[in-house]
């Protein structure tokens, strides 16, 4: 392929001219046939060259377009969607200190090595179908005997598979909300739970955060004032702060909630970060009222994308309906049986044991790095691998990831997680990303200006 490239680069193959047989190139080249034939194949399929059954491969008339990597823009506004974009579309040599993920080898990679490979010899209909509305039997069956073991009573008929965490919001929030009814967010909040529901069409309400959860008195006011349809949130290692839910907190919002009959969504995202487990308003409520959503890509996998939801029986096929609708079946079987087998893997409870323990370590270290810069985390989560700290001297944040950019690093500035834009000189870090020696006088100079 490499020769024929260079040849034609060279212009010593022309547009239209025909190529070597198969049989000379491989006499002068000292290959086998069906290597030049594979080659040739694979150049054809690449739009290089053309194939004219019985007169053999010839140059392709017009060479294919080759697309240029586009840089993401760095002048677009900091909002909800600034992280994200900065994140996803960085080279492979940008710095994410902000971003919402694990690097890739603290992920079980050998894992997901050997469900893929289980995946591989599966039927062919696994490997080409559709996905089954409901999602795989087998994942669901995995789901529903961990709810279980936290107090759920929750049959298959109540879990529904969806193509990702993301999905699974939208899909609830598709299922219950008009344009123009109210949400309940917590303040900071995850930055994309304000930009989906800008989607909707929705007002959005912030509710302050305390580190037990959400601010009572606040809560019980715009519960009254506002009579939101929804109130989303994380419960397990709230993001972006890192709190937990108490046990009074949770018994307050489901009383309050249940009062002013508001669906709460419950994001469980996190959960298996967690040293022990902190409150869970579907455990206690038993998903009347509350629906659990969740994924797998924090502890997992990004790129094998699978997320699910857990609700009232009779709400599940008004689910299904949108998504058939929204994405024709259910998610990828192919990644349902990876996801599945890396949950089922023997590895998989020691991963997440040494997980744990490993972003303990690195809570501190990292907090105790912060500190020395004047950064200054706002408490000490019990789990999980953000800290939501605090910048000297007042800063802008958005300001601070701006110049970080020009820098190849990428931060989190508070007003993004922030629904009334009260976290100016605030930000978000990932201390499994801030591995990297460099980062702490990186900081320091765009602290400085």
């Amino acid at each position: 392929m490499n020769a024929i490239r260079r040849r034609i680069a060279a212009r010593t193959l022309t547009s239209g001219e025909k190529l070597p047989s198969i049989r000379g190139l491989a006499n002068a080249m000292s290959v086998s046939p069906s290597t030049v034939v594979e080659a040739y194949d694979r150049l054809a399929a690449e739009g290089l060259i053309r194939s004219r059954p019985g007169s053999g491969f010839f140059v392709a008339g017009s060479l294919p377009l080759v697309l240029a990597d586009v840089e993401p823009r760095t002048d677009r506004a900091v909002d909800p969607l600034w992280v994200s974009r900065q994140s996803l579309d960085g080279g492979a040599d940008m710095l994410r200190p902000g971003c919402g993920w694990l690097p890739a080898d603290w992920m079980p990679t050998a894992a997901i090595r050997r469900a893929l490979r289980a995946a591989a010899k599966a039927e062919d209909a696994m490997l080409t179908d559709y996905g089954a509305t409901r999602g795989s039997r087998a994942l669901r069956g995995v789901l529903a005997r961990q709810f279980a073991a936290e107090g759920i009573d929750a049959g298959a008929d109540q879990i529904l598979l969806t193509a990702s965490g993301t999905q699974a919001i939208d899909l609830v929030c598709r299922f219950l909300l008009q344009p123009g009814d109210t949400v309940l967010l917590d303040d900071p909040c995850y930055f994309n739970f304000q930009a989906l529901l800008r989607v909707h069409r929705v007002k959005v309400v912030g509710v302050p955060m305390t580190p037990t959860g959400p601010d009572m008195a606040s809560f019980a006011e715009a519960l009254e004032t506002h009579r939101p349809r929804l109130y989303i949130r994380n419960s397990a290692i709230h993001n972006p702060t890192g709190a937990s839910l108490s046990p009074q907190a949770a018994h307050r919002i489901l009383t309050l909630a249940a009062a002013q009959d508001v669906t709460i969504v419950e994001d469980d995202i996190f959960a298996d970060l967690e040293p022990e487990p902190s409150p869970r308003l579907a455990v206690l409520d038993g998903l009347a009222t509350v629906v659990r959503i969740g994924s797998f890509s924090k502890t997992l996998s990004a790129s094998v994308r699978c997320g699910y939801i857990a609700a009232r029986a009779d709400w599940i096929d008004g689910l299904i309906d949108l998504q058939v609708a929204t994405n024709f079946g259910g998610p990828s079987p192919i990644a349902t049986e990876i996801v599945s087998g890396a949950l089922s893997d023997g590895s998989y409870r020691k991963y997440l044991a040494a997980l744990r323990s490993r972003l303990a370590k690195r809570r501190r270290e990292v907090a105790a790095t912060l500190e020395t810069l004047g950064i200054r985390p706002w408490l000490e989560p019990r789990g999980g691998f953000y800290l939501w700290c605090r910048l000297p001297d007042g800063q802008d944040a958005a300001d601070v990831a701006r110049r970080a950019l020009r820098e190849n690093v990428v931060l989190a500035p508070g007003n993004v997680f922030s629904v009334a834009q009260t976290a100016r000189d605030w930000m978000r870090f990932n201390v499994a990303q801030m591995d990297d020696p460099r980062l702490p006088a990186l900081l320091k100079r765009v602290l400085d200006g």
